[in-house]
């Protein structure tokens, strides 16, 4: 009966999309609340940038219902589930998601500075670490297997804002950020299946849900009929909140005192291991060319692929693929693997790669 609810809590979600975002888009077009184009965005006329407001809410009634639901079922049952101590960290969590999604939705009608964006996710990520969710140990990375309380809560921080930013960063053409997300969201929901972790598996899937009709109407929608809209930072922080969320608790399930390189926590980050990369890549960038970290430019992943001459789709199947190629290297590689020499091979291929990039836009512009 569990799988029933995993699964069924995909097709609600989807379900939910495909009734919100059509009315999204008719009220984002009777009220002109658009994404206009600018010298550093790709899109060539308006588009909506408020689909990311659906996010949040499909997320949590698909979320509480399909929970509710399957504790009342079980309390019916001649062995009951036990309910597991989860109850106040999913409760932080919708308290940290709704903080970023009020931001997010205030910064795609009206704009908001980087530093309050910032200050809010710093109260977003203390509230999922102040209930003992944070990184304990790194598994052997560097070899570090214990990781005090002090210096871990901090870290997990660190980590809960840079992979919320990394999301919203690399949400520069259509497709991309929810394709990833997607492709995060179908390997960490089966992670949690694998490992019993059916809240966790009911919440991806809930995510995963709603991305999936959203992706349709931001790849293959006509931005001239009306049927073509963006995420926003409402979605973005939302989602990367969320991803945050099932990234560490996912990553940090080995049992303690083993002592062991911890192949799930190589598996969990390596989902996002393409937005991570480029984000790091991206802000030694700016820094080495004497600029603000923070503010935007054209330099990322996909921006270098455009100007390599590769068109929008093509673009998006490239860096699809190569987040799907990390994901499957990493999880071949992952039970033999020394996590240290595996962590500086995805940077050595990673690196390589961006050099090839590098030539084959010199190659571009020469032409």
């Amino acid at each position: 009966m569990i799988f029933l609810f995993i699964f069924g809590s995909f097709l609600l979600s989807a379900l939910l999309g495909l009734i919100v975002i059509p009315n999204i888009l008719f009220i984002s077009y009777k009220k002109r609340l658009f994404d206009e184009p600018d010298a550093r965005k790709v899109h060539t006329c308006p588009v909506p940038r408020l689909g990311g407001v659906s996010f949040l809410p499909v997320i949590l009634i698909t979320t509480c219902l399909s929970v509710g639901l399957l504790y009342s079922l079980q309390t019916w049952s001649d062995k009951p589930m036990p309910m597991p101590d989860v109850a106040c960290s999913f409760l932080f969590l919708a308290c940290g998601c709704i903080m970023l999604y009020l931001v997010g939705v205030a910064d795609d009608l009206i704009g908001v500075g980087y530093r309050y964006k910032f200050v809010v996710q710093l109260l977003a990520s203390l509230l999922l670490t102040s209930m003992g969710g944070y990184f304990h140990t790194l598994g052997g990375l560097f070899g570090l297997y214990y990781i005090p309380w002090w210096a871990g809560i901090p870290f997990t921080m660190l980590i809960i804002v840079y992979i919320t930013n990394a999301i919203n960063l690399i949400d520069g053409i259509d497709g991309l950020a929810s394709g990833l997300s997607c492709i995060a969201l179908a390997v960490l929901g089966t992670m949690a299946i694998v490992h019993r972790q059916y809240i966790h598996a009911i919440l991806a899937l809930a995510t995963l849900g709603i991305l999936v009709p959203f992706w349709f109407y931001n790849v293959f929608g006509n931005a001239r009929r009306g049927h073509k809209l963006f995420m926003g930072d409402a979605g973005s922080l939302t989602l990367g909140f969320i991803l945050s969320f099932l990234v560490i608790h996912l990553g940090t399930l080995e049992p303690s005192g083993s002592g062991k390189p911890r192949s799930q926590m190589i598996l969990a980050f390596s989902t996002l291991i393409v937005p991570l990369f480029d984000v790091v890549r991206v802000v030694l960038h700016r820094l080495r060319e004497g600029k603000n970290p923070f503010l935007p430019d054209k330099n990322h992943f996909h921006h270098k692929l455009l100007r390599t001459g590769m068109r929008v789709r093509g673009v998006l199947i490239t860096i699809l693929s190569v987040a799907l190629f990390f994901i499957v290297l990493n999880l071949l590689l992952a039970p033999i693997a020394d996590i240290t020499w595996l962590f500086v091979l995805n940077i050595v291929l990673w690196t390589l790669m961006q050099l090839g990039i590098n030539w084959a836009i010199k190659r571009a512009e020469k032409k």
